[in-house]
């Protein structure tokens, strides 16, 4: 029986499309690809060529940038496969045409992996379901591929690839644990921001984070590193990280944006750019084997890594920057299928969480309790009282989110009202009620709407003066399909300010918060509705 090829028309959106086995085994192929190019072993290299002509790939970048452009292009070009470009200055974007119906057409022109790079985040992983259906419906035989080549200030996939490949050189091919330095612009730099999910290729991981407060590492890439068990230690500079003992022997700089922001930062990149710029009176505080790393390219007034370094040992980013075709020239090859239906993975696929979050309570085998009924509340007849809403939050978060509730489920024109009390058990937590009497219960979509907006929250069906039904409900493994739902990241791909029409989709995380299913952007339950977003 033929094994099938699970890298075949895979798009690769976020590092985690791949698995750590595959990962392993993609720079497996790059080691022996690597060495054949350095030996001019033509024999090996032609069992990686796609060779074919009418196999498409086409480079869309909508953002500048020479090197990942230049690799992907001669990566392609080693295959012998047909290779386009779209001219973003003069493409239909310009002409107010949606991403998907220009990634629709150009798949239906025989093109098969789209490598795209853009400033809007999430492009990737929408056009991955959007033209995968246009495929179906037109009957392509072939459903597209995308290689997300940096959106925005979210990932850069591929690049993360190459620094793994050369991290793993340096560390004589082991993954049981890395000691890192991320230096420099931590908040906008996507190639650090991949690393929160990335180094999960190593067994152990140390991070340390030198940037000054401005520069800082977005705390939703903070989180998933905690997440992830990472160890993370916190630098406002290079000077007062070698104040203490505990060095990497890894560094990787990134090049400060600092006119993506504003003046009053500019007014002080001297300041700051000094902060995260490596100095000659540095060297004698580094580890023995110490190794310097960067995306690349490096500014050629302020570089990070000055260029008194280039002729060191300290040098890895020349080699990182060669190793980047190495590993897109495999990447191409394995999602084009000319390899990988040799590997076996063994690690188990792990099931998208459908797990229930809508609890009815058994009534019947409830004790009879006195009743208890919070302060200025009197008991309805018939209707709904939504309990214990927001509890442990201060009276007036607890008064705002309870009129954002009453708007999700449509119950403001409903009479009734909602109220603030103490916890029966602890007097010092307050709690929300919403109460509307002669309401009818609430639809299944609509105790969804409520677990969404409103976790641990209990809901009570009340009749003849008796809690018929009675429901407790949890956070929601995922969110969608509700037309009022927004991710607050206005350069996401689903935020209504990109007018692409693409609806929110959310992910449940394990600190319980909300992830963007297309920028990774976390949010608290209580931020992903339009309504409080306007």
């Amino acid at each position: 029986m033929e094994t099938k090829n699970v890298f075949a028309g895979r798009s690769l959106c976020v590092i985690e499309d791949l698995t750590i086995e595959e990962r392993k085994y993609l720079f497996s192929e790059v080691r022996i690809l690597k060495q054949a190019m350095q030996e001019n072993d033509l024999q090996t290299l032609e069992n990686y060529r796609i060779d074919d002509k009418d196999f498409g790939v086409y480079e869309v970048f909508l953002e500048d940038s020479t090197r990942t452009k230049e690799s992907f292009r001669n990566a392609a070009n080693f295959h012998h496969v047909k290779v386009s470009e779209l001219n973003s200055d003069s493409s239909s974007f310009n002409k107010g045409e949606s991403y998907a119906d220009t990634f629709n057409t150009l798949s239906g022109y025989s093109n098969t992996i789209f490598i795209i790079r853009s400033k809007i985040e999430g492009v990737c992983r929408w056009l991955e379901d959007e033209c995968a259906s246009y495929a179906q419906r037109n009957r392509l035989w072939r459903k597209p591929a995308f290689i997300n080549a940096g959106d925005g200030k979210h990932e850069h996939p591929t690049q993360e690839l190459l620094d793994e490949f050369t991290f793993m050189e340096d560390n004589d091919w082991k993954t049981d644990s890395i000691h890192l330095a991320l230096v420099g612009d931590l908040y906008h730099g996507r190639t650090v921001h991949s690393k929160a999910a990335g180094l999960k290729l190593f067994d152990k991981v140390k991070v340390d984070l030198i940037a000054p407060v401005e520069l800082a590492m977005p705390e939703t890439y903070v989180l998933k590193m905690q997440e992830n068990g990472y160890e993370i230690r916190l630098f406002s500079s290079i000077e007062e990280y070698l104040s203490q003992g505990d060095i990497a022997d890894k560094w990787y700089f990134t090049r400060p944006q600092l006119e993506r922001m504003g003046d009053r930062i500019l007014q002080r990149q001297e300041e700051l750019r000094s902060a995260i710029t490596f100095r000659r009176e540095f060297m004698g505080k580094l580890m023995e084997g110490t190794k310097f790393y960067h995306p690349l390219p490096r500014h050629k007034v302020t570089p990070t890594i000055p260029t008194f370094l280039d002729d060191t040992p300290l040098n890895g980013w020349e080699r990182q920057s060669i190793n980047g075709m190495y590993v897109r020239i495999i990447l191409l090859a394995l999602i084009g299928g000319k390899i990988g239906s040799c590997f076996v993975p063994k690690e188990i696929p792990v099931e998208e969480s459908r797990a229930e979050y809508i609890f009815e309570v058994d009534l019947t085998q409830r004790e009879p309790k006195d009743k208890v009924v919070s302060e200025g509340v009197q008991p309805i007849h018939n209707g709904l009282v939504i309990d214990h809403i927001c509890r442990g939050d201060t009276p007036s978060e607890i008064r705002d989110h309870m009129r954002l509730i009453s708007s999700v489920l449509g119950l403001d024109e409903a009479k009734g009202g909602e109220w603030v009390s103490r916890g029966h058990s602890d007097s010092n937590s307050y709690k929300g009620i919403i109460f509307r009497p002669d309401a009818t219960e609430l639809t299944r979509k609509k105790l969804k709407r409520l677990a969404a907006v409103a976790p641990g929250c209990t809901l009570n069906i009340i009749r003849d003066g008796k809690v018929e039904k009675k429901y407790r409900m949890e956070m929601p493994p995922r969110i969608y399909n509700f037309d009022d739902l927004s991710c607050t990241n206005d350069a996401c791909i689903s935020h209504p300010s990109q007018s692409e029409g693409v609806p929110a989709h959310f992910s449940r995380t394990k600190e319980n918060l909300f992830a963007c299913a297309y920028c990774g952007k976390t949010h608290s339950f209580k931020e992903i509705w339009k309504s409080r977003n306007k």
